[in-house]
Formats: C-alpha cells, sequence, structure tokens
C-alpha cells in the first residue's frame, strides 16, 4: 500500500517512465511523446513519493486520487503506471491498438488507474473540484491530485474551477500544471498570455508554488509543502517542464507538440535514456 519506491531513485523511477512511454511511441510510431517526456519527473515524484494507492486494488477507497485533464497526455499517465505496477509492462505493445486497455486518449473506463476520461480540455479542474468537495463530506483524508496544461489555462472553465475550489477551501486539492509553453497551435503565450500566473492563482485563495518541473529534489519538497500546508485552501504547483526532456534531438525540434518519429530515431532515443541514471 502507499508510497512505493523506497528502494529505486526517484531519478530512476523518471528514466524508467520516459523509457515506457517512448516503448509505445514506437508501437505507433508517432504521439504526444515530447509531453511525456517532460512530465516524467513530476510523475515520478507523484507516484512514488506523494501519492498513496495500492497497486493490486486500483479502486481502493482510501488511495489519493491522481486526475490526468490532459487526456492527450495519456501515454505519460501509462508510462507511470506500469512503472507503479497498476497496469502490466506487455501492455505497452498494445498502445493505442483496437480493444487495447491502453488507448490513445485516456479513457476511465479502459484503464486500472485512468481515474477520468480526459476528453475536451478544461474540465478536468472541475471533477476534481467535485471529487475533492465529496471526499470532504465522507470524511475522507484522501488527496485529490489533478493534472493539467498551460492550455487549459485558455479555458473559462478552469478559472470557474478554482475559483470555486477557493471560496470551498479545498486543503484536500492539489493542482498541478505543466507549463511546457507549447499547444497545437503554437507557443503557449501566443495563443494566450496567462502570466502572471502565480498571482492569479493566490488571487483565487490558492497556495501556489512555482518549480522547476525537471528538478526533482525541487518537486519532492513542493509536493511535501502542498501537503503539509497548514491552511484551509487548495494548493497548486506549477511546473516548468522542457517538452522531450532527455532526449536533445527531440528538445531541439521546433513544433514537437505531436512528434512523428522515425523508426531508427525511436532506437536512438531509447539508446539516449538507457545512458542515463540507474538506481
Amino acid at each position: 500500500m502507499a508510497r512505493i519506491g523506497h528502494n529505486v531513485s526517484l531519478p530512476e523511477r523518471a528514466r524508467r517512465i520516459r523509457r515506457h512511454a517512448l516503448r509505445m511511441g514506437e508501437v505507433q510510431g508517432q504521439g504526444y511523446i515530447a509531453q511525456a517526456l517532460g512530465i516524467a519527473d513530476v510523475l515520478a515524484v507523484a507516484y512514488f513519493h506523494a501519492t498513496t494507492y495500492r497497486p493490486d486494488d486500483p479502486e481502493w477507497e482510501g488511495r489519493d486520487r491522481f486526475l490526468l485533464s490532459i487526456g492527450h497526455y495519456a501515454i505519460a499517465l501509462y508510462a507511470a503506471l506500469i512503472e507503479a505496477k497498476i497496469i502490466p509492462e506487455d501492455d505497452l505493445e498494445t498502445y493505442g491498438a483496437d480493444d487495447s486497455r491502453l488507448p490513445m486518449s485516456g479513457m476511465a473506463a479502459h484503464t486500472p488507474g485512468m481515474e477520468i476520461t480526459g476528453g475536451s480540455l478544461g474540465h478536468g479542474l472541475g471533477i476534481a473540484v467535485g471529487m475533492s468537495l465529496a471526499l470532504k463530506r465522507k470524511g475522507s483524508r484522501s488527496f485529490v491530485y489533478n493534472l493539467f496544461s498551460d492550455g487549459e489555462l485558455d479555458e473559462g472553465s478552469t478559472w470557474e474551477a478554482a475559483m470555486s475550489a477557493g471560496s470551498y477551501k479545498l486543503d484536500n486539492l492539489i493542482g498541478i500544471v505543466d507549463v511546457n509553453q507549447m499547444q497545437a497551435d503554437g507557443p503557449s503565450l501566443g495563443v494566450l498570455n496567462f502570466e502572471p500566473l502565480g498571482p492569479k492563482f493566490e488571487a483565487f485563495g490558492w497556495f501556489v508554488q512555482r518549480v522547476d518541473g525537471n528538478d526533482i529534489d525541487a518537486l519532492v519538497d513542493a509536493f511535501d509543502k502542498a501537503r503539509q500546508h497548514p491552511h484551509a485552501q487548495p494548493r497548486i504547483i506549477l511546473c516548468d517542464t522542457k517538452m522531450a526532456k532527455g532526449v536533445p534531438f527531440l528538445e531541439a525540434r521546433e513544433r514537437n507538440h505531436f512528434l512523428r518519429v522515425e523508426p531508427q530515431e525511436w532506437a536512438e532515443a531509447i539508446r539516449i535514456i538507457d545512458a542515463g541514471v540507474t538506481a
């Protein structure tokens, strides 16, 4: 039960998450792999330091809930769920196939450990607010984590949910924003400028931290402070991440929201990741 990974370092967990994601991407030859590589450090800290769950019982009532609002990031969450042993590693070979438990966009009905279906963007935080309210009324001590993207900051529903969370003083809600500065239509700030982001959430009554989302030590500290914050208010961690982190030739691609990768490039990307940190 609970947080696992004490015998394996968090950097190694992140490396394995990246590797699982690359192997799934190779199955289809394309996908949202840059986002998966960028958010891997956040997922490693979330699943192997901060979140309470039972790998053999994904629907255990006492678990923390981890909501993926960004449905197209499913490949990243699958990689974390595989590393957490909630999903068998062999399943990654079926990624995106008909009748697979790992569809290309996250669907709660298909995948163990997938709490919500991430369809149209901007819905996750609203669901998280409702879930947090329900858990509080049941007397649960579980946290609700909601991972969403900087692109979802363009959606009015996100800010309505943020205002609601502050109004209800949801101290069991921890938001995580992947600020990777890229959307389908181009650089995030060129689509709609959401800065200054921290003061906006503070104005809605949130406890705000902003960290380098690829710095594991900083992430551990931020998750600990979010869980232990003594005041009755929702908490948010703004994570500045680098798209395709860990694979330099993919990092360098100018438009990497959706990547098409040549067969030989998958092997090279995995080789680079395999040359990285070990336990």
